[in-house]
């Protein structure tokens, strides 16, 4: 989006009609800018409805993303965090791992409305129109190398998952390494994206996305079965609300791995891993494909998977798992 297009957009976020005379008076522009611009909010995937000698008007109210309402939100937690708000991005993640090269704190946040190249794990991109989603990157320092860090990403999925409960959702499942799922179908996905010395220290960029309130043409492109949480918990929640509670509950859970690890983390984890003790199939980096029984994960978040020459261990990020055909 360009800046008339945001600034159309928050005029139009309350959801009621808005004469293109009017906005165009207000923001000191032609009718025909706001005639583009009201024609980019609708190719990023909003709903804008044109009538004559009334205006457009969105579908229905948008929340949009607001540093006070989220500081507030944050409470006593709010010194934590640095928040970066954008209406558009390329990715949060490219954005805040160019901000962490440059010598940003360890607590620094950037959220957008949305991402024009939202990046999932094995490069997949992630898809969502305005005010669909949460997506946002988390910067968080450790004094410990890489080869420390291992379950980062299962202690991630584990807060989040505390944070949707807190916000009413039920039934949360796991899925190893970074899916947040709901009866069988994607909620949340996490990229975790490291940069640092072998030995220490690292800075580590979170990247998380979480469906709100999908529409349709959106649902058709994500490629997998997919949920949001207005279905899940029957209504979609205040994103600034969503926002603070998960920067809250990954902060505690962060300091906590810093401290401990995942070790501590791991059976609560596996009470949510939706494949536990379940039949799946592993699909590895070079196309091979590994059956068994999942046996959960490991103290320091490796998969388990018994098979029929005994337990093996996974530990690369890059392997996909589905159930087992049998």
């Amino acid at each position: 989006m360009k800046p008339l297009a945001s600034k159309v957009l928050r005029r139009l976020a309350n959801g009621e009609f808005h004469s293109g005379e009017a906005l165009a008076r207000s923001l000191a522009v032609s009718r025909a800018s706001i005639w583009h611009a009201v024609r980019e909010l609708e190719a990023a995937g909003l709903d804008i409805f044109k009538v004559h000698g009334r205006g457009y008007r969105l579908q229905r109210p948008l929340t949009l993303l607001d540093r006070g309402t989220i500081e507030a939100h944050l409470g006593t937690n709010a010194g934590r965090f640095a928040l970066d708000m954008r209406d558009v991005v390329d990715s949060t993640n490219t954005r805040l791992l160019e901000q962490a090269a440059a010598g940003a704190a360890s607590g620094t946040v950037v959220a957008a409305e949305w991402q024009r190249g939202g990046r999932g794990r094995l490069g997949r991109a992630w898809h969502a129109g305005v005010g669909e989603a949460l997506t946002f990157s988390l910067l968080w320092h450790f004094a410990r190398g890489a080869g420390a860090l291992s379950g980062l990403s299962l202690a991630v999925g584990f807060a989040l998952a505390r944070a949707l409960e807190a916000e009413g959702a039920t039934a949360i499942g796991l899925k190893w390494p970074n899916d947040i799922l709901w009866r069988g179908r994607k909620l949340a996905g996490i990229l975790v994206e490291l940069a640092g010395d072998a030995l220490g220290p690292t800075a580590v960029v979170i990247g998380v996305g979480v469906n709100v309130r999908l529409s349709e043409a959106t649902r058709a492109i994500i490629g997998q079965p997919a949920v949001d949480i207005e279905t899940v918990c029957g209504e979609a929640p205040d994103r600034n609300r969503l926002l603070a509670r998960m920067l809250a509950q990954l902060g505690l859970t962060l300091e906590d791995f810093a401290r401990d690890g995942f070790a501590p983390l791991r059976a609560e984890w596996q009470r949510r891993h939706v494949f536990q003790d379940k039949r799946v199939t592993l699909t590895l980096p070079d196309g091979s494909r590994q059956a068994g029984r999942a046996s959960g994960v490991a103290e320091d978040g490796t998969f388990l998977l018994e098979t029929r020459t005994g337990m093996k261990r996974y530990h690369s990020g890059e392997i996909t798992l589905r159930p087992s055909a049998r």
